[in-house]
């Protein structure tokens, strides 16, 4: 986002590394791109948890819809985290306003690797304490499945029988159990074709919406783990949402950012928004997508508002901004870039019994809008 005060900076004698020198024209237009933001951050991230969760919306929106929103929003997260997080955050932190030292390593690159490897080993230590509280009551982890990257995105390798049989050593006797045993079963019976099958899955998303949810429900459908799966996504786009803001408010370049901004934020809240939609919770954390998608479109809109309120003080090629906003870019870039390689992407496809049983129609769809939405986002970093 910050492409176009970096190139200003090839002629040294135009740098600014002071404290001032935002741009103030179009102070109207930059007022109302808060509204225009706002409109069309909203429609892209709140449309699907509305729509997969409004009755009448729902019945009249076909599922192809859906999936191709969630698809395609896979794409766009992880283009997002290279080409509108990582590649700006590179520029920042070479800065020439910058000391010598920091041209000395590439520090957004570091950055965004520690970011990658504290989320990862926040997860697996998360999860590591969950399936010992799991245990404590007979149930075995789920270990490909979050929840988070699908509504159906447990791993083929789900050890379905396991989970039976810990349960029964644990007296939890049930219909559940019996469920679970005839998916075992079934996997090996009824295969007309020469596809390779795996174990069937369960999202259970009716009964985490009733009274009804039985004890033996994996950690991958709890609701902390989809929260918590989902809190890591959003914290890193409202991060870079700040920026996006900050630098709209200030940038000489306005009109060319601002309309790519529109279709940034439509397109990102597009990804967010699927994901938001396909978590299946209790009733009474129902609000909690809504309130992900109202984060995430009011964000840019609140850097917007910052940006233009100190825009006389604040130069976004300054020493202090390039190093603050370099260093949020690369750790956001590592969030992105792990939620939508590991929970995204590969949840989606190598983990999902519906996409590696499914025909290769379905699959070449998938690919289709994933790679479809990553080409988008890529193409709107020519000009943002």
């Amino acid at each position: 986002m910050r492409r176009a005060h970096l190139l200003a900076r090839d002629d040294d004698s135009d740098l600014n590394c002071g404290s001032g020198g935002g741009d103030r024209r179009f102070t109207g237009l930059r007022i109302a791109s808060i509204f225009i933001i706002l409109a069309t951050s909203l429609i892209g991230a709140l449309f699907p948890v509305l729509a997969k969760r409004t009755r009448w919306l729902s019945a009249r929106i076909p599922p192809r819809v859906f999936d191709t929103a969630k698809y395609f929003g896979s794409g766009v997260i992880i283009a997002t985290s290279l080409i509108h997080l990582l590649d700006p955050a590179t520029d920042e932190l070479s800065s020439p306003c910058l000391p010598a030292g920091w041209s000395d390593y590439p520090y957004a690159l570091g950055i965004c690797l520690i970011s990658i490897f504290m989320i990862f080993i926040t997860e697996l230590v998360a999860f590591r304490w969950g399936t010992a509280m799991l245990a404590r009551i007979g149930m075995v982890h789920d270990t490909h499945g979050h929840g988070l990257a699908s509504h159906a995105a447990h791993g083929p390798e789900t050890d379905q029988a396991a989970q039976a049989i810990s349960r029964k050593q644990h007296g939890f006797n049930g219909s559940l159990i019996q469920e679970k045993n005839q998916d075992v079963e079934s996997q090996h019976s009824d295969r007309g074709d020469d596809r390779p099958h795996y174990p069937h899955t369960h999202s259970h998303g009716k009964q985490l919406n009733g009274d009804d949810a039985h004890p033996g429900d994996a950690l991958a459908d709890s609701p902390a783990a989809q929260i918590i799966g989902i809190a890591v996504l959003e914290f890193g786009v409202l991060l870079h949402s700040v920026l996006i803001g900050l630098t709209l408010a200030v940038n000489d370049e306005f009109k060319i950012l601002f309309v790519v901004i529109v279709f940034h934020q439509m397109f990102e809240g597009l990804g967010v928004g699927s994901r938001l939609a396909y978590m299946q919770l209790p009733t009474k954390y129902n609000w909690i997508p809504i309130l992900g998608a109202l984060l995430y479109g009011t964000t840019t809109p609140i850097g917007i508002a910052v940006g233009l309120g100190v825009r006389q003080t604040y130069n976004p090629d300054s020493t202090t901004a390039s190093i603050v906003s370099g260093i949020l870019d690369a750790f956001s870039s590592g969030i992105l870039l792990y939620t939508g390689l590991v929970e995204l992407m590969a949840h989606e496809f190598l983990f999902n019994a519906d996409m590696l049983n499914g025909s290769n129609a379905k699959l070449a769809y998938a690919l289709g809008c994933m790679v479809f939405g990553a080409g988008i986002m890529a193409l709107l970093g020519r000009w943002a």
